[in-house]
């Protein structure tokens, strides 16, 4: 019975996104009328036509942004999408839309038997507050989904396949996102009647098409990385049954790859597994917002660091600024700078990692570690260019040399510029985590690097600063 509900809450919030974008779209156009006749930009208009002349303009507007909605995918939701990157496909795919509708108007009614004059400033107003208002509609429904799956309403009953170490990360992802609107009901590939982390083996691969049916799956997560292409299609095969989802954690060379790409060699294809998205013309771009970023930050927060400076004189003695050798671009060590938050003997024993409740950090220390205000003079080796804005956090070379023993391709991190924040730690890898898992995110970063993915981790990362939660929370 709950899972018929579950199924009709999912239709209906599905058709809701679809009624919302339109609803929204048709507001603006209205707002877009009145703002037009209202506003003296670029002039008050004498004696403008009714809105309802320009409804026939307001309808293809609406049907055009829908239709580019539809092509690019818009109402193919992802449960993690971040609400920076759907605000961004909503401007660009609005903007499309309304360029159509513009071309379709001028078409179909300039000098028609309408003689309507052609509202260019309707349309402006109407495409900025498109933009706005179907971001606020989605954000809305998003945030109504959300509190629905936690309540346990609309969630999806999922099934793990695999027994290993992935199959562990995955449940604990799962169990610990309740905004995903996951319900595990068990993990196959083990001995019945055992536990993976905390959610029970109920059964064999052999079993999988009677244990869809008996738990009414809706997902099925295949985390099996070693297993072969032969072992992968038979188990695709038993568990395509009714509307059941397959999704596949990759392999291996997946991981490897970054993002494979398509290269010629004299008419040749190969595949290139190996590749580094930040270079040419790119560098210099994310030069310049370095300098920019990190010169605007050091005058706008300038107060606020004498501030800071003069508070931690105040509180231990010892300088202002903590110098640390950490390694950067091509395994090169420089002298990070932070602000001091232990006592000047902290290291006299040697390195070692910081753990909660450490009685080396001094109190004004932990409030800062805490906001990571502590880091904000990283902003002078972004202006001196020894760091970047974005880009993998830099560590000691005592950890280096220990990490790059055990962790595959860890040293190729270093393929690019350290940075004050970065794709892990903005996925929540920050401090005392998995250096294994941020070495993988940090890969990813360097191999897909774009100026938009660079915006978007600094906006995460103030968000995150600001509200101390995740900016992909939802």
């Amino acid at each position: 019975m709950n899972a018929t509900r579950d199924r009709h809450v999912r239709t209906v919030l599905h058709s809701a996104l679809f009624v919302i974008d339109g609803l929204m779209l048709a507001l603006a156009f209205l707002l877009g009328y009145v703002l037009r006749a209202r506003l003296p930009l670029p002039a008050v208009p004498v004696n403008p036509p009714s809105f309802s002349n320009y409804v026939p303009m307001m309808v293809v507007h609406v049907l055009s942004v829908l239709v580019v909605f539809y092509f690019a995918r818009m109402y193919h939701q992802r449960r993690a999408v971040s609400r920076i990157d759907e605000a961004y496909a909503v401007a660009q795919n609005v903007s499309i839309g309304t360029f159509l509708a513009v071309a379709f108007e001028t078409l179909a009614f300039k000098n028609s038997a309408l003689e309507l004059d052609y509202p260019r400033g309707v349309v402006i107003y109407a495409w900025l507050l498109s933009i706005v208002l179907v971001v606020v509609g989605r954000m809305s429904l998003r945030f109504t989904t959300v509190r629905l799956r936690e309540a346990g309403i609309g969630r999806d009953n999922v099934l793990i396949i695999g027994s290993g170490e992935v199959a562990r990360t995955i449940a604990e992802k799962i169990r610990w996102s309740s905004q995903l609107g996951y319900t595990i009901v068990g993990v196959v590939n083990g001995a019945p009647g055992q536990k993976v982390g905390e959610v029970p083996i109920i059964g064999t691969t052999g079993e999988l098409p009677e244990l869809i049916d008996a738990y009414d799956v809706d997902e099925v997560i295949i985390a099996l990385p070693e297993a072969s292409h032969r072992e992968l299609v038979q188990l695709v095969s038993k568990c395509q049954r009714g509307r059941v989802n397959i999704k596949v954690y990759p392999d291996i060379f997946a991981y490897m790859s970054g993002g494979i790409t398509v290269d010629d060699l004299n008419g040749l294809p190969l595949l290139s597994v190996r590749d580094v998205a930040l270079r040419g013309w790119k560098l210099s771009l994310k030069r310049a917002m370095d300098i920019v970023g990190s010169f605007v930050g050091l005058i706008i927060l300038s107060p606020a660091l004498v501030m800071t400076a003069i508070a931690i004189k105040l509180e231990s003695p010892g300088p202002v600024f903590f110098c640390q050798d950490r390694m950067g671009l091509d395994g090169r060590p420089f002298p990070m700078i932070k602000f001091r938050t232990m006592r000047q003997d902290a290291e006299r024993e040697g390195p070692g990692w910081t753990k909660p409740g450490d009685p080396r950090v001094t109190r004004l220390g932990a409030l800062m570690r805490k906001t990571n205000w502590d880091e904000i003079p990283n902003l002078i080796n972004v202006f001196y260019g020894q760091m970047s804005l974005v880009g993998p956090r830099p560590e000691q070379p005592y950890y280096v040399q220990r990490f790059r023993e055990y962790i595959p391709r860890y040293m190729e991190r270093h393929r690019e510029k350290a940075g004050m924040t970065g794709w892990a730690q903005v996925n929540g890898l920050r401090g005392d985590t998995s250096i294994l898992e941020r070495t993988k995110y940090d890969l990813w970063y360097v191999e897909n690097w774009s100026l938009w993915l660079d915006i978007k981790i600094v906006i995460r990362t103030i968000f995150r600063t600001i509200t101390r939660r995740d900016e992909n929370a939802y």
